[in-house]
């Protein structure tokens, strides 16, 4: 699998405008010849309330499929290209540190992940101890938080010392779990102390519920940091509150593409409080290899290892001050947080290289101060983006497209007319057969 080529998503909704348009033109009967193929979406992912794209080996190229069991990709991901590992881990890795994982177990078998185990995990789908994994969806979440470095491959976790304890809520052969095992494996980690804990699914339909808001506070209380999905319902970019992502004191991870915009399935919102890299994200799969796949599903991992870095360098900071510097150092969108990517996309070096002991609850950078002379400087703006340009193209084809509608079929009426008078001549109507009086 080292030779395979992951797929691009940062054209995202612009590429589906410009599918939209041509698609719309092709209806009518219009061929643009000199106008290249726009390559087809693809397959949707199965319906799940995993935050991922739901079915194994989506993000790569369509006739790449993910085998558990298989190679390793050799590239450096892209998602850790954008780090200096080196001076990342020359101040954390991760160690002493345990990550909670609330998924559909973890496969141990992998290699990169055999060493990362913690002891004590649980399964409230099976029997197992939480290290079966028949989806693959809690070992690529677990391999971006503290898979092993391996010789032959680029990938490894952002806390490679840090340790996974695995408790497996979903993806049982009987019974898939709900919010229920949801909330009862919340507090089971809770009991064996974990500080932090990763959560990448939310509930079906965006429901709120009682007992996992309440399992989700008892956590909070506890001291725990828990880093939660944003979810994958906003190709509409429409805003809306998932769960658990959405509780007070849940840190709500949205997914990112290469140019550090919002993935076009990342659901906005205001609970939204930053976003991590969640295109084509390569991870360890069961029974060992690896694949890609896309989601705030592995999004939020990504923020978790940070977080496991954090707490090993500052292993007396709470919950709150370890959420504030994630934030405080994420490449802000403007003075403040918007509701696609919250506070920014993180960057873990910014992170770490930051001594300084945060507050709470980050805070608004202030307004531009004016210069002398009473001046105020005009704020800087982003020129057009990718999806911004492909949008105004789509909108461009379509409307000369329909315009090329209008005028064929009006040339086309004239002529008809036109033949009707030659063919009745001189005297006679447009109507074979009939003469004037």
């Amino acid at each position: 699998m080292g030779g395979l080529t992951a797929r691009t998503r940062s054209r995202d909704s612009g590429s589906r405008a410009l599918r939209w348009a041509f698609g719309v033109l092709a209806a009518t009967g219009i061929c643009l010849a000199s106008t290249p193929p726009v390559p087809a979406p693809a397959a949707p992912g199965v319906p799940t309330r995993l935050s991922d794209s739901g079915r194994p080996g989506f993000g790569l190229s369509a006739s790449t499929e993910c085998v558990f069991g298989g190679g390793v990709i050799k590239p450096t991901p892209w998602s850790l290209q954008r780090i200096l590992l080196d001076q990342l881990h020359a101040q954390a890795t991760g160690k002493g540190v345990t990550v909670a994982v609330i998924d559909t177990g973890v496969d141990d078998s992998n290699v990169q992940l055999r060493g990362a185990m913690a002891p004590g995990g649980g399964d409230f789908v099976g029997s197992t101890d939480g290290t079966q994994d028949l989806e693959g969806h809690g070992t690529r979440v677990a391999g971006i938080i503290a898979a092993r470095p391996l010789k032959g491959t680029g990938f490894e976790g952002l806390a490679p010392d840090a340790k996974i304890l695995s408790f497996r809520y979903a993806g049982g052969q009987d019974k898939q779990g709900d919010s229920r095992t949801m909330s009862r494996a919340i507090s089971a980690a809770v009991a064996k102390g974990a500080k932090i804990i990763n959560i990448s699914s939310d509930t079906a339909n965006k429901q709120d519920n009682t007992e996992l808001r309440n399992a989700v506070a008892a956590a909070v209380r506890s001291g725990a940091l828990i880093v939660a999905a944003a979810g994958n319902d906003g190709a509409d970019g429409t805003s809306a509150k998932t769960y658990p992502a959405s509780y007070p004191g849940v840190l709500a991870v949205a997914a990112s593409d290469r140019n550090d915009e919002r993935a076009y399935f990342s659901q906005a919102g205001d609970f939204v409080d930053v976003a991590a890299p969640g295109v084509d994200m390569v991870s360890t799969v069961p029974k060992g290899g690896q694949c890609t796949a896309d989601g705030t599903s592995f999004a939020a991992p990504y923020v978790a290892g940070i977080a496991a870095l954090l707490k090993e360098k500052h292993p007396n900071w709470t919950a709150a001050q370890i959420t504030t510097r994630v934030e405080e150092t994420a490449g802000r969108p403007g003075r403040g947080p918007n509701r696609y990517i919250g506070w920014g996309v993180v960057d873990p070096v910014a992170a770490l290289s930051d001594d300084s002991t945060p507050g709470n609850t980050p805070q608004p950078d202030p307004p531009m101060a004016a210069r002398s002379g009473g001046v105020v400087p005009m704020s800087v703006t982003m020129g057009e983006s990718e999806t911004d340009r492909q949008r105004r193209v789509a909108v461009y084809v379509l409307g000369v497209g329909l315009l090329l509608v209008l005028v064929i079929a009006g040339s086309g009426m004239a002529l008809r007319d036109w033949r009707s008078k030659q063919a009745a001549g001189p005297g006679r109507t447009g109507l074979p057969g009939q003469r004037t009086t």
